[in-house]
């Protein structure tokens, strides 16, 4: 996210592209999502993200949203999970926020733009669930500085004690108390000097080192990783390390370099499974740009000595962790990679997709049939009387037809119908694709709640 306080640069963005129909990056396609923050929480992976509204040409982020996964190619959309209107005192700006576990508590630590000061301070809300919903406990920001109060970041140490840093143009700490919604002593602002974050070119006011915002404090054995977004724009992500929390930190260089088509970045990074993942942001999609960004995801590599390996924009991970269960119910917004589709929420269903136009497809990576399936259900719904059509092919989007089910009106998507049909049989593992055929006349052609199989 870039602050108000500095002048916005857009020249200079380095050109990226991926040929969508076989990638995996950026993971979340039917919204526009930005500044990651991962969280393990008993044995699954939560991704909150911060939503960049369609067509936006300036910051317009009104909320945050979640998305989990077991296997690391397949994305489950949970909607909106809180709001800049969850803190009574926010009069906006939903940027960049991190959630953390503790004691059975969940807290989401959100930049929020502070009505009484019209200007951005850190807030803290809380929840019984990772899926919400949040309060705010304390009806006023948790802390504020002189100004650039913005991506927050906590890490817990093993020692108990929580660090929570942010900022831009300077970097911020405090420490946590064990409630983790106050904190004890003062405000402390790090060193913003070469030998911590790298020099940067010319004389920038306020700005002497590469250090530009978005930090994200991690550990591994039995080091401390600062990783954040560097400047001049557009931003490439750097990072420091440290044998303690709190520095003196010391450069390691840059992680990505500046690409993809968006003038900012914003780092994650998290221990998932047996291997570490780091997220981030780029302007891949259609329509993407430095307003309109999507989260993606690479695995990390790392050197003996503990620095990490550098590494580029690709198309993501090429391999599940997992097989996905179809004999299960699964929501249709479970995603590996889509095209013509949008994501929304009502108080019916919750999160739906919506078929958008004729040929939108969502595919959903390697699907375990185990020894065979036959049968193929689904809950759908449109509002075309007749014509609209959802083909089940496995491979691509015109590979082996396994089905095919007419989608009926049924006048709006508070009003759903439950539809099974018979499925060519298959067996084994296969990436499968949602195929939807129909002209688009009322704005979509489809809406899609959940599907499954059954022997």
């Amino acid at each position: 996210m870039k602050y108000r306080f500095f002048k916005k640069t857009l020249c200079a963005l380095a050109f990226f592209s991926i040929k969508l129909s076989f990638a995996q990056n950026p993971i979340v396609q039917t919204n526009y999502t930005a500044d990651p923050a991962p969280l393990v929480y008993q044995d699954k992976l939560y991704l909150y993200t911060s939503h960049d509204e369609d067509s936006s040409s300036w910051f317009v982020m009104d909320n945050w949203k979640l998305y989990t996964t077991e296997d690391m190619v397949n994305w489950t959309d949970h909607g909106v999970i809180a709001s800049y209107k969850t803190f009574e005192w926010g009069i906006g700006d939903a940027w960049a926020i991190q959630v953390v576990q503790r004691n059975g508590k969940f807290y989401l630590y959100a930049p929020v733009k502070d009505r009484r000061s019209n200007r951005s301070a850190i807030g803290v809300a809380v929840s019984d669930s990772p899926y919400g919903p949040f309060y705010d406990p304390l009806g006023k920001p948790l802390v504020q500085s002189e100004w650039g109060d913005i991506d927050p970041t906590v890490f817990i140490d093993d020692d108990g004690q929580a660090y929570l840093y942010w900022g831009n143009p300077f970097c911020y700490y405090v420490k946590l108390n064990e409630d983790m919604i106050s904190y004890s002593g003062e405000i402390v602002k790090v060193p913003m000097v070469e030998a911590a974050f790298g020099k940067r070119d010319g004389n920038v006011k306020d700005r002497p080192t590469l250090y530009e915002e978005g930090p994200w404090l991690y550990k591994r054995n039995d080091l401390y990783y600062l990783l954040w977004a560097g400047g001049p724009i557009p931003e490439h992500i750097g990072y420091s390390t440290s044998n303690t929390p709190i520095g003196p930190w010391k450069y390691q260089g840059t992680l990505m370099p500046t690409e993809g088509r968006s003038f900012t970045n914003h780092p994650g990074i998290v221990d998932y499974k047996g291997k570490t993942y780091f997220f981030y942001h780029n302007g891949a999609l259609p329509g993407g740009g430095g307003f309109n960004r999507s989260v993606a995801v690479e695995e990390v590599a790392f050197n003996k000595d503990g620095t990490i390996k550098p590494m580029r924009m690709t198309e993501g991970i090429k391999k599940a962790l997992k097989p996905l269960n179809p004999f299960q119910k699964t929501e249709a917004e479970t995603i590996a990679f889509s095209e013509g589709i949008k994501a929304t929420q009502n108080d019916v269903v919750g999160v739906f997709v919506n078929a958008m136009r004729d040929g939108a497809y969502i595919k959903v990576r390697e699907v375990d049939f185990r020894k065979g399936a036959s049968k193929f259900t689904a809950r759908v719904g449109s509002t075309h009387n007749g014509g609209v059509k959802m083909e089940v092919r496995l491979g691509s989007v015109d590979g082996t037809l396994l089905a095919s089910l007419d989608i009926p009106y049924t006048g709006g998507d508070d009003r759903w119908r439950v539809l099974s049909t018979n499925l060519d049989k298959v067996s084994g593992i296969h990436d499968v694709y949602f195929v939807f055929r129909g002209e688009n006349k009322r704005g979509r052609i489809a809406y899609f709640d959940w599907w499954m199989v059954s022997e």
